[in-house]
C-alpha cells in the first residue's frame, strides 16, 4: 500500500475541528532550541486521538452502528474511546491486565467497554479479532494502518507549519505509526529536516530491526515507557521508517526518568515516560551536534500520580 504526504494532508482536513491543535512550547537547553509539540495536552491526553478520529470519520452509518474495537496498553485505547463517543458509537477495548490504572480509567471515562488480557500469555490481536467477528465491529489498529499513520502525521504537520526549517525532528517509536506519518509529511514540507526516532533500550525492536534490515520481534518489555512496548514495528510502518529515518536513538530507563523530571520542573509539563523518550534522547546528546533547532513530538501525559511523584522524588 502506497501512503504519501497527500494522505496526511487529507487526514488533516478530515479531523479539522474534531481534534485540538495543540501548542508548541519552546525550551532552551545546552545551547539547543527545542520545540515541543505538546500532544500531552491533546483531548484524551495523547496524540492517539488523531489517528482514531481520522479512522472513525471514514466509517459509514452501518459500520458505526456495529461499533469499533481496539487493542492497546492505554493511549490508543483512550483515543479510540473518545473518537467513538464523539461519533455516537460504541467502543470495546482490549487492554493488558497490568495497564496503568490512569489509562484504564481514562478509557472507561469515555464510555468504552474494557476487556482485560494477560500480555505475557495471551494474544491481544486474536482476542480482538474474535470479538469483532461476533459483533461486526470495526477494528482500529494502533499503528499499522494507512488511516492511523496519516492521522498521527498531522501532529508533525502542525509543528512544521508553526516552526519551519527545523534541523531535526524526533518522535517516540512504538509500532511506528506516528513516526511514519511524521516522516511522510516532514519530507514533503521540510525536505532538509533530519528525522530520528527515540526508543527505550528495554524496548528496542525498531533499533534491532534497523540493524537486521528487516522486522525483528522482541519478547514483552518491562520498560517504564509502557506506550512503547510494541513487540515489533509494523509491516506498513517499518519500510517507511527504513527509507526516511536517519537513526534510532536508544535511551536508558534512568535517562527517561531524568527527562520526565526535566519536563516537569524546568518546562512545567507533565509528560508520561513514553512521551519523554525523544526528549531524553535530545538532552542526553544522542542526536548529531549540528542539530540545534529540534522539533519533538511530546506524545502523551497520562501517567499514574504515584509514578510521577516517585520519579520527581
Amino acid at each position: 500500500m502506497s501512503i504519501t504526504a497527500a494522505d496526511v494532508l487529507a487526514a488533516a482536513e478530515r479531523i479539522r475541528g474534531r481534534v485540538k491543535r495543540t501548542p508548541v512550547v519552546k525550551a532552551d537547553v545546552c545551547g539547543l532550541e527545542l520545540y515541543l509539540k505538546c500532544e500531552n495536552l491533546q483531548d484524551g491526553g495523547s496524540f492517539k486521538l488523531r489517528g482514531a478520529t481520522n479512522f472513525v470519520q471514514t466509517l459509514d452509518a452501518d459500520a458505526l452502528a456495529k461499533g469499533v474495537m481496539a487493542f492497546s496498553s492505554g493511549n490508543h485505547a483512550a483515543g479510540v474511546a473518545l473518537a467513538a463517543q464523539r461519533a455516537g458509537t460504541k467502543a470495546r477495548i482490549v487492554m493488558p491486565h497490568d495497564a496503568p490504572k490512569v489509562k484504564v480509567d481514562n478509557t472507561a471515562s469515555f464510555g468504552a467497554e474494557i476487556i482485560s488480557y494477560n500480555r505475557h500469555t495471551e494474544d491481544r490481536e486474536a482476542i480482538c479479532r474474535a470479538i469483532a467477528s461476533e459483533t461486526g465491529a470495526t477494528i482500529i489498529p494502533p499503528f499499522d494502518h494507512m488511516l492511523t499513520i496519516t492521522g498521527q502525521g498531522t501532529a508533525a504537520m502542525e509543528l512544521l507549519e508553526e516552526v519551519p526549517d527545523l534541523d531535526a525532528l524526533i518522535a517516540p517509536l512504538g509500532g511506528g505509526g506516528l513516526m511514519s506519518g511524521c516522516c511522510l509529511i516532514t519530507r514533503h514540507m521540510s525536505p532538509k529536516t533530519r528525522l530520528f526516532g527515540g526508543e527505550p533500550e528495554l524496548g528496542n525492536d525498531t533499533w534491532l530491526s534497523f540493524q537486521a534490515g528487516e522486522r525483528v520481534e522482541i519478547p514483552p518489555s518491562d520498560t517504564i515507557a509502557d506506550g512503547l512496548r510494541s513487540p515489533a514495528p509494523g509491516k506498513l510502518t517499518f519500510p517507511i521508517m527504513k527509507e526516511h529515518l536517519e537513526a534510532v536513538a536508544l535511551v536508558s530507563e534512568d535517562e527517561i526518568r531524568a527527562a520526565v523530571r526535566w519536563l516537569a520542573t524546568k518546562v512545567h509539563l507533565v509528560v508520561e515516560p513514553s512521551g519523554a523518550v525523544p526528549v531524553a534522547a535530545v538532552i542526553h546528546g544522542k542526536l548529531p551536534k549540528e542539530c540545534r533547532r529540534i522539533g519533538i513530538i511530546v506524545t502523551g501525559g497520562n501517567m499514574e500520580p504515584a509514578q510521577l511523584a516517585g520519579i520527581l522524588a
